[in-house]
Parts: C-alpha cells; structure tokens; sequence
C-alpha cells in the first residue's frame, strides 16, 4: 500500500505520517510547496506521478474567523482542492480519507449528533467543510469521511499550547464555558486513520477522544496537568464575541466506530496528560 498524506505539517498529517511509517507502509508527506491545491493540473499531475493507493487530505482552511472574510480562498481549498483530490483518486481508483469537523452541523442541542444527521452549517469555515465532502461523496465510493474537533497536536499552534502559555504568564483566565464537546489528541486519531484504510469498511465517521466537557473544564484541566496555579474563571460566549459563530453542541456520537470494529479512542483526560508529557 502507498499512502500520500497532504497537509503533512500541520497537526494531524504530522502524526498521521509518523503512525504509517510506525507500520512500514509506504508514504509520502506532502504540503503547500509541493503542489497548488487550488490549481486542478497542480493537484492531478503531483498525485497521479506519486499514484498513491489512498489519500488521507488532512490540508485545509482551518482559521474559522478569517473564512467569513476570505471567502474566496477558503472555497478554493475547502471545496475545489478537495474536488480535485478526489478527481485523481477516482482517476487512479484510490481510496480518500476526507478530514471534516463538527462545524457542519447546526451546533444547537445536547445531542450528540450522528454521522448521518442532517449537515446545517451556521458559519461559512463549515460551509465549506460540508460542500467538501459532498465533492466526496459525489465522486468516489471508496472514501472515508472523518469528522473531529478541538483537536491538538505536538505540530502547530492549539488550545492547549495557548493555555499553557497564557497560563504560565498570568494569575487568572476567562474561557468560555457553555460550549461543548471533545477534545482529540491528533496521535490517538491518526492511529484510527491507519486503521481504517487498512480495511474497505468505508464510509462517513466521527471520531475524537472519549467524553465531553466544555472549555472551561477543559483549560482547568489542562492547568492541572501542566502543574500550573493559574484560576479559570467560566464566562458565557456572549462575553467573547468572535467574527464566526462557534457551535454551543460539537458532541459527536462514536458508536459507529465500535459497531465497524474500530477501537475507541481513549478518554480525553488520559490524551491531555500523554500530550503534555509529549511536549515536555
């Protein structure tokens, strides 16, 4: 098997290519200077010379507040890039794992929404994220659409390395807290991914470390497991207005996972602690 992983130095293709070469399968990293994910020709010629048997796409847009503005590159990565992606895996006949987030539902409720729950994103970062993967599924059947949140890795900037370090420089902190949902340590996921295109059981799945919180709860425990005094004081979202609308519920539902014989990942509290020994 040959893997192509775009996005490689970012958080999750990071670990992802760390994982496949744990297995000795055969990979390859790739990043913006590699090739334009905008440019059509750019994105077919790169993979069909490389001619992987699976793409995991882990390269996005990601900054939330800024895609209500840059509404045109936003789209040109999020929905054309993937468009071409998975044009030259249909080309090539090879598998795609589409990463996606919790921002293409509504964010309303206490449910933990389903991967076939209906898509209704309120911002336009999920709007794009959403119409990715219906390039996706539009194109291929042999794709895997993963969608997680709050996710933190030893590669890039995160929440947690935000708060370690505004907590190592301050007595106190405000952080929301009537937002919830899981936190997702990118090693543990990358290790599903790798799981799963070794099987066929594709499909659309969500996947982040085991329980909820909120951000408040979560910072208070990230004090704890960094040994930091730092007080974390609850305020309400409208305390904290940001350009995009950020989702009150991103509970996502992982019974799908078990019921396709995938594992779990472990409780969020227990990747918190191996993440912060990792950056130690």
């Amino acid at each position: 098997m040959k893997v192509l992983v775009t996005g490689y130095k970012g958080q999750l293709g990071f670990d992802v290519i760390k994982h496949l070469e744990l297995r000795n399968i055969d990979c390859k990293g790739v990043d913006i200077d590699d090739f334009d994910l905008t440019k059509a020709d750019s994105v077919h010629t790169y993979i069909k010379g490389y001619s992987p048997d699976v793409v995991v796409h882990c390269a996005a847009y990601t900054a939330v507040d800024r895609a209500e503005e840059d509404r045109e590159t936003c789209y040109a990565v999020n929905v054309n890039g993937s468009r071409y992606i998975a044009e030259a895996c249909k080309d090539l006949d090879a598998a795609m794992v589409y990463i996606s987030t919790d921002y293409v539902f509504d964010g309303e409720g206490e449910r933990p929404y389903e991967p076939d729950d209906q898509k209704d994103p309120k911002g336009y970062y999920g709007l794009t994220k959403s119409l990715g993967e219906d390039q996706v599924t539009a194109l291929l059947s042999r794709f895997f659409i993963v969608r997680t949140a709050w996710v933190f890795g030893k590669n890039g900037n995160n929440f947690v390395k935000t708060m370690l370090r505004l907590g190592a420089e301050r007595d106190s902190l405000r952080v929301v807290s009537d937002q919830f949902g899981s936190p997702t340590y990118t090693n543990d996921l990358a290790i599903l991914i790798c799981d799963m295109i070794e099987t066929d059981k594709y499909g659309i799945y969500h996947a982040t470390n085991e329980g909820f919180c909120n951000w408040h709860e979560f910072a208070v425990e990230i004090m704890k497991a960094g040994g930091l005094n730092t007080k974390v004081e609850p305020v309400s979202s409208l305390e904290y207005p940001t350009k995009a609308v950020r989702p009150k519920n991103s509970r996502l539902s992982k019974d799908k996972l078990e019921a396709q014989g995938f594992s779990r990942l472990p409780a969020w509290q227990d990747a918190l602690d191996r993440y912060i020994k990792e950056l130690q």
